[in-house]
């Protein structure tokens, strides 16, 4: 074809505005700016966002300065940005709490400080009774259990299975009054655990009172063998038996008392944004990023006694962030609506995103899915651990967001150490017993893990922001897509906690 004097004229004008043309949004997310906010979050004057502390509030206020500034709605309480919860510290009062077993001919009392040890769940305001059904084997709850103080026999002399903690934690919200674990440990581990025990806690103002979980409580057998032998039980023959013993134990009642020293209460933030989808039809549902934004404070005695917690989680924030950003800009937002959790009081037990979880801002039922970041700035350059990808189909969507974006370099990877359990360990996990599937990116731990050295310096920039902007595309196809992201059936079962 001739070239004609108006094309000349105008191959100036096409290639100015293919010059000029604005980056995508996910192109927005980029090394330098990553490790901007990483530096911010990280600095020394945050001193380790301990739970509470002032680099906390202050990292709440810069996060959601940046919400405000990325024009996302306000998703706290009272109009603003912040949901305020409180964290409580407190420990076991030994003096008012003890165990005590009952039979026709003795009655032997376990202090509870030196020959029992709480682990966890409620501490009740009174007394709690009940007859004892004697349990070893598989764990199973049932409803021979209920209301019953369970005792289960286990074996600490030899590996104990990686579920445990996991099955004994369903036992005791499956309705016993109380689970006893009765322990055979030796005496200089059994003490060292009693030590441990007797450290104070944190937890959510409700949660010593009105935990779901029934109170768990490890007894050593060395104090009980004259109630042992006047019921005819052999604790050491029942754990060398190959068999199950699942049995309600005759004349003997069992009384649990408890009773807690509060130390100390302060208000904790939560950070949430939301950005309105751009479906009048589906913006009434909600696809979650989170992050939390707390870390473990200082290690006094240390020349550098910050842990600035660079990794975790400067690194998952940044990117958090970064997401609210990119999808500001103008023909980014999906269909639903996305919103923007940056919990606190994640490291002493996932406290944030429990309070956010139970005391929603927006409906539970309209949340359909979390994306959960937390160390996602260090380890391999190309890939990256994502929980979750067999328990619903978001492992589905993320494979084709992956294929359809081979230019990111970023390969999702399965759990790389589930000795390590991780998928307890972050806040995706009260989003996902409450019914909300799940996919949770992290990078792993390393050397600097909860240590001074995890510094911003050591943050592998250009990584992360090439995995944040896989998690924006990934965002936006579950913001877009039609259907509510759907749990397999088995992880359903699994996972989901039972009303």
């Amino acid at each position: 074809m001739p070239v004609r004097w108006y094309h000349i004229l105008l191959v100036p004008s096409i290639l100015t505005a293919q010059t000029n043309q604005p980056p995508s949004p996910a192109q927005t997310i980029t090394p330098g700016d990553v490790m901007r906010r990483v530096s911010i979050i990280a600095h020394d004057s945050m001193l380790g966002r301990d739970n509470p502390s002032r680099g906390l509030e202050l990292t709440a206020q810069y996060v959601a300065s940046e919400f405000r500034r990325a024009g996302l709605l306000p998703g706290g309480d009272n109009g603003g940005y912040l949901q305020r919860f409180e964290l409580r510290r407190w420990s076991i009062d030994p003096g008012g709490s003890a165990v005590e077993l009952i039979t026709l001919h003795t009655r032997q009392t376990l202090a509870v400080g030196s020959e029992a040890r709480y682990v966890d769940g409620r501490v009740p305001n009174s007394p709690i009774r009940g007859n004892v059904v004697l349990l070893s084997g598989p764990l199973s709850a049932g409803k021979d259990l209920r209301n019953r103080i369970v005792l289960v026999v286990l074996d600490y002399s030899k590996p104990l299975p990686p579920s445990l903690g996991q099955d004994i934690y369903r036992l005791a919200g499956a309705g016993p009054a109380a689970v006893l674990l009765l322990s055979n440990r030796d005496s200089a581990t059994f003490a060292q655990r009693l030590t441990t025990a007797a450290q104070s806690r944190l937890s959510r103002h409700t949660a010593a009172h009105e935990d779901s979980v029934a109170p768990i409580l490890e007894v050593h057998q060395r104090t009980l063998g004259p109630l042992f032998a006047d019921l005819g039980i052999d604790p050491d023959e029942i754990r060398q038996a190959s068999r199950t013993v699942r049995k309600a134990v005759a004349n003997v009642t069992t009384e649990v008392r408890l009773a807690v020293q509060v130390q100390s209460r302060a208000e904790l933030p939560n950070v949430i944004g939301v950005l309105e989808g751009s479906d009048s039809a589906l913006r009434h549902e909600y696809v979650v990023y989170s992050a939390h934004i707390d870390h473990i404070g200082l290690t006094p005695g240390q020349p550098d006694s910050i842990n600035n917690g660079a990794d975790d989680n400067a690194s998952g924030v940044a990117g958090l962030l970064e997401l609210a950003q990119a999808f500001s800009r103008p023909g980014a937002r999906p269909r639903r609506s996305l919103l923007f959790l940056a919990p606190s009081a994640e490291e002493p037990g996932l406290l944030g995103s429990e309070h956010f979880t139970e005391h929603p801002t927006v409906p539970l039922k309209d949340i359909v899915a979390d994306i959960n970041m937390d160390l996602i700035g260090r380890n391999w350059p190309d890939s990256v651990i994502a929980v979750g990808l067999e328990q619903s189909d978001l492992g589905a969507t993320l494979r084709q967001v992956v294929e359809a974006h081979p230019e990111l370099r970023m390969t999702p990877i399965p759990d790389r150490w589930p000795e390590e359990r991780i998928f307890y360990r972050s806040d995706h996990y009260n989003f996902a017993r409450k019914g909300v599937p799940i996919l949770f990116f992290t990078s792993g731990t390393h050397s600097d893990y909860h240590r001074p050295s995890d510094e911003p310096g050591l943050i592998n920039g250009e990584k992360e922001s090439r995995l944040v902007q896989l998690l924006f595309h990934l965002g936006r196809a579950v913001g877009d897509r039609t259907e509510r992201p759907r749990w397999a059936d088995e992880s359903y079962r699994q996972i989901v906690e039972r009303k």
